[in-house]
């Protein structure tokens, strides 16, 4: 059974989680892929204040397709993670506590989500359609210039979500293969 938890994220929350669980969230969550996280990043370093304060906050790596009449948002999957990787560390450090994407992590994302206690999700590629159905509204905050990479924040509904990693490093994409080749 998915466990409902509720964005911007609490530590007793996140703590409670482990890689293989399913969770159904709610809440406002943010969206951004590699351009967005390169211009974040680009901010930190240069000591300027960030478009969202990041801490407990949740960002879905995704380049939503335009909305059609009437609908908030248009299909929605999951971009593949890895290409937020160089800049998802300093996020985390600043306090974002959760990510959603598909694929697995590098090392030093791994290291930043256990030291800050955060969680990684894994949102089902090919399921745009559906994740897009649990969008209640959306909005651009940041960089409306990157077009479908802007970075937008989300009400969702009952997001469907597995937690890859968790807070304590249990990382579902190395734990469930090797339960198989046992």
């Amino acid at each position: 059974m998915a466990r409902m938890i509720h964005a911007p994220l609490i530590g007793e929350e996140i703590a409670g989680l482990r890689a293989g669980d399913s969770v159904l969230l709610t809440g406002t969550i943010y969206t951004g892929r590699d351009a967005a996280h390169k211009r974040l990043c680009a901010l930190v370093k240069e000591g300027k204040p960030l478009p969202f304060d990041v801490r407990g906050q949740v960002i879905y790596y995704a380049g939503p397709c335009p909305a059609k009449p009437g609908d908030p948002i248009g299909s929605c999957g999951p971009t593949t993670s890895y290409r937020m990787d160089a800049y998802a560390p300093t996020l985390c450090d600043l306090g974002l506590i959760g990510m959603i994407g598909k694929g697995p992590r590098s090392e030093a994302v791994m290291q930043a989500i256990r030291r800050n206690h955060g969680v990684y999700f894994a949102a089902t590629g090919g399921a745009g359609a559906l994740i897009a159905s649990c969008v209640r509204a959306a909005r651009v905050i940041a960089f409306d210039d990157l077009g479908t990479e802007a970075i937008r924040e989300l009400r969702v509904e009952s997001l469907p979500l597995i937690v890859a990693i968790d807070a304590q490093g249990g990382n579902l994409y190395e734990e469930g293969p090797a339960r198989y080749r046992r």
